[in-house]
């Protein structure tokens, strides 16, 4: 059976999925037509169903929660990162326009929640945003739980056995990446946009983390608070 995957070009994404996708583990039959599309095309690309399974924004997860469900790993979660709110040195005039990478992004959707009087939200590829990271953000402080960034989901109309298969994949796949880093560094700078070694590593060991494994108790709190949605993940 072959499934229709869509990840980013990241190097979050690329580490994950290097182990399923080049031949690491043993796919059980499954194989894997991959496509990497910067994180608002792959929003787009789940809301118009042209992917089985697809890296989204969690932000995106109401809208598309009947056709796709959400899958327990492959996530980007975590304390201490997150979209930062940043401007031009010097400047104190009031913030009237921002920068979003998507408007379906997690970074817009907490721009919407923490901002609400900042309604010009113009969006452009998150490679053209400054990156950056946030210690003790506002999202942490009410609420005590990670951020959840992005996840991995699969649509519905495929058999719940399929999905089971995917979702044990994915985390076999990151357990791996996490035993043998070295072994997808070819794959991910492939892909990446940044080529240096460190910013590589800084960036993964950012988003993937135990809640990639599984997003457990706690993740799915933390989806929870940021969609409204009580996820009974795979079902």
């Amino acid at each position: 059976m072959t499934l229709r995957l869509r990840i980013s070009p990241c190097p979050n994404d690329t580490f994950m999925f290097d182990a399923l996708l080049n031949g690491r583990i043993d796919t059980g039959g499954l194989h894997f037509d991959v496509e990497y599309r910067d994180i608002e095309a792959l929003n787009r690309g789940v809301q118009a169903g042209d992917a089985d399974v697809s890296k989204i924004s969690c932000a995106v997860l109401p809208a598309v929660a009947d056709r796709y469900a959400l899958l327990d790993s492959g996530a980007a979660l975590g304390r201490g990162n997150g979209p930062l709110l940043v401007r031009r040195a010097g400047d104190r005039s009031p913030i009237r326009r921002v920068a979003v990478p998507g408007v379906h992004t997690t970074a817009n959707a907490l721009m919407m929640r923490l901002f609400p009087r900042i309604t010009e939200r113009t969006p452009l590829l998150f490679s053209q945003i400054a990156a950056a990271v946030e210690r003790g953000q506002l999202w942490e402080r009410p609420t005590a739980l990670p951020l959840p960034l992005g996840g991995i989901a699969a649509k519905r109309s495929l058999p719940e056995a399929v999905r089971r298969q995917v979702e044990t994949l994915i985390r076999q796949s990151i357990e791996y990446a996490f035993a043998h880093p070295e072994a997808s560094r070819a794959y991910i700078k492939e892909h990446a946009q940044e080529l240096d070694d460190a910013v590589i590593d800084a960036h993964i060991a950012l988003f993937v983390n135990d809640y990639s494994l599984s997003l457990g108790g706690e993740g799915r709190r933390a989806v929870e608070a940021l969609t409204g949605i009580a996820c009974a993940f795979n079902s």
